[in-house]
């Protein structure tokens, strides 16, 4: 736990003692641009140029990995299934799927001649070995722990029983078992070639069987995808990530730039012809902008404070409550997401078909409420290190509405911004008190959930390892029936507003800007960029 003299340090930002009369004057603080832009004529042959906040971490799949990774992997890799446009999970590699009576058996066929990008053609034994060696603990794969016995649930085997079809043993029934297996953030179980790997077996680069292939990784510059001559798509429709996967730019480079203007710069000049994950402050100035179109839908995303409470002052709940009191996040919502984010106290994201009327319970600010529960602990204002950082604004911009809504109440929260990669360290390592963090999207509550409940002795990511939660939650990954996972998920939302693991604020929606003449782009309820069936401007 960080020390208040680490508190006092350089890279901390205290509040500055000025009253705060409104939150209009966060408005001010955050900053919208100032500088006039004009749309500017550029075009992009058969090249889609699209911005990144951030360069990708890693090319293994599920391994040392971050939302910008996933998302450009997306683009390369593929597996036997993956999520459909709603969020349900479809065939990909796969041409189907039998399960056994029991649940306990998962039968893929595969398609037929689906190539490598090394034009080798796909076959059983290619499956067995991609999925053996995400099962090797000595892979590093983020994912192990979902199929590996942690949690209970394991793949016992994986069988090549012809050339063309592969038996999943399990352990006992797992109805979220497809699920889990499309992860994107777990490279959605990624088939690939064993030239993949260097001599020594270390990773090398993947030979994957996506619409694209990777060319070059210019590392803090820019990342290279080549269209694959050979991909054979699934027939119909752009479907999630599943059918529809066309890759209509013959090139795609997506250009590391780090700061937000710049890349608003970019767009408005024609150097990029897409810009994901628009800021809030940039969305009314783009709106009023001719030449640009913003598209934008609800994501399975949900943004938060999270908490370390092994230690004081935070291992009070009264404090922990105090603090989600104090907060208006209908106010967080709105200023920070220009709007187009929902105020929502649940671990499962607003857009979600299990987000009940009962989600909405424990949102509302009492700052009174606070400051009776701060006296009754004792506190004095100590100061509570809330760590962010400014690569992604969303988060920065809640942690300076976070300490200023807090202040109110009495509580002295000090800001320690950080690079992204040096935060994501600390959240792997549990290093921190708070943290102004947002969750990759997922396609069920349970895995929603799992982001952040478990065996804290086991992984420092998790934050709330109440023994009647985990009962609830292990009871809802293994039921099918709607109206029990239901109510599980209600009593689930009940008891993390009781013991306040984590604060959430808002569910995020996906707001992406496009420059006139490009063609096919939407955005989905993960919120990733999907490049397939996406024509540059002049092509």
């Amino acid at each position: 736990m960080r020390s208040a003299t680490h508190a006092r340090s350089s890279n901390v930002i205290p509040i500055d003692g000025r009253p705060w009369r409104g939150w209009q004057h966060l408005l001010i603080a955050l900053g919208a641009l100032a500088l006039p832009l004009s749309a500017s004529a550029g075009g992009s042959g058969d090249t889609l140029r699209v911005s990144l906040t951030s360069d990708i971490r890693s090319t293994n799949p599920g391994v040392n990995r971050d939302a910008n990774t996933d998302t450009v992997m997306m683009h390369v890799l593929e597996g036997l299934v993956a999520y459909r446009e709603d969020g349900s999970v479809g065939p990909l590699l796969a041409e189907s799927i039998e399960v056994s009576t029991d649940g306990t058996e998962y039968t893929f066929r595969l398609r037929p001649q689906v190539p490598f990008h090394n034009g080798a053609l796909l076959t059983a034994d290619d499956v067995v070995w991609s999925w053996r060696r995400y099962l090797d603990p000595a892979t590093g794969w983020s994912c192990l722990s979902d199929f590996d016995g942690s949690r209970g649930h394991r793949i016992e085997s994986v069988t090549a029983v012809a050339v063309d079809r592969v038996v999943f043993k399990l352990n006992r029934p797992q109805p979220l078992f497809l699920s889990q297996m499309a992860a994107i953030q777990c490279g959605g179980g990624a088939i690939l070639h064993r030239s993949s790997l260097n001599a020594d077996g270390s990773w090398n680069a993947p030979v994957a069987t996506g619409p694209y292939r990777l060319e070059t990784w210019k590392r803090g510059q820019y990342i290279d995808l080549r269209a694959f001559d050979g991909y054979r798509s699934r027939s119909g429709p752009r479907d999630g990530n599943t059918g529809g996967k066309i890759a209509s730019a013959a090139h795609v480079r997506w250009l590391i730039i780090r700061d937000s203007a710049a890349r608003l710069a970019a767009l408005v000049k024609g150097q990029v012809d897409v810009m994901p994950e628009v800021p809030a402050a940039e969305t009314v100035q783009l709106r009023r902008m001719p030449g640009i179109t913003l598209i934008a839908k609800p994501m399975l995303v949900n943004y938060a404070i999270l908490i370390q409470d092994q230690a004081p002052p935070l291992g009070d709940v009264r404090i922990r409550r105090a603090l989600a009191l104090s907060l208006d996040r209908t106010a967080i919502a709105a200023l920070v997401t220009n709007e187009v984010g929902v105020a929502n106290p649940s671990v499962i994201p607003s857009s979600s078909p299990y987000h009940s009327k009962q989600h909405f319970a424990g949102g509302e600010p009492d700052v009174p409420q606070a400051r009776a529960l701060l006296a009754q602990a004792g506190y004095r204002g100590a100061p509570i290190v809330l760590t962010t950082n400014r690569r992604y604004p969303a988060m920065f911009n809640q942690a300076l509405l976070v300490q200023a809504m807090a202040r109110q109440a009495g509580i002295n929260l000090q800001l320690e911004v950080l690079e992204w990669a040096t935060q994501l360290d600390r959240w792997k390592s549990g290093k921190y008190q708070l943290m102004s963090f947002g969750f990759t999207a997922r396609a069920d509550p349970y895995l929603n959930y799992d982001a952040m409940l478990g065996d804290r002795s086991r992984s420092h990511t998790k934050l709330w390892d109440n023994p009647v939660a985990l009962e609830l939650q292990r009871a809802a990954g293994e039921s099918s029936d709607r109206l029990t996972r239901q109510q599980l998920f209600d009593r689930m939302h009940e008891l993390m507003i009781a013991d306040c693991p984590l604060i959430v604020l808002y569910s995020l929606s996906d707001v992406n800007a496009v420059r006139s003449g490009v063609s096919g782009f939407d955005s989905w309820v993960f919120g990733r960029a999907r490049l397939w069936g996406v024509r540059p401007a002049s092509s």
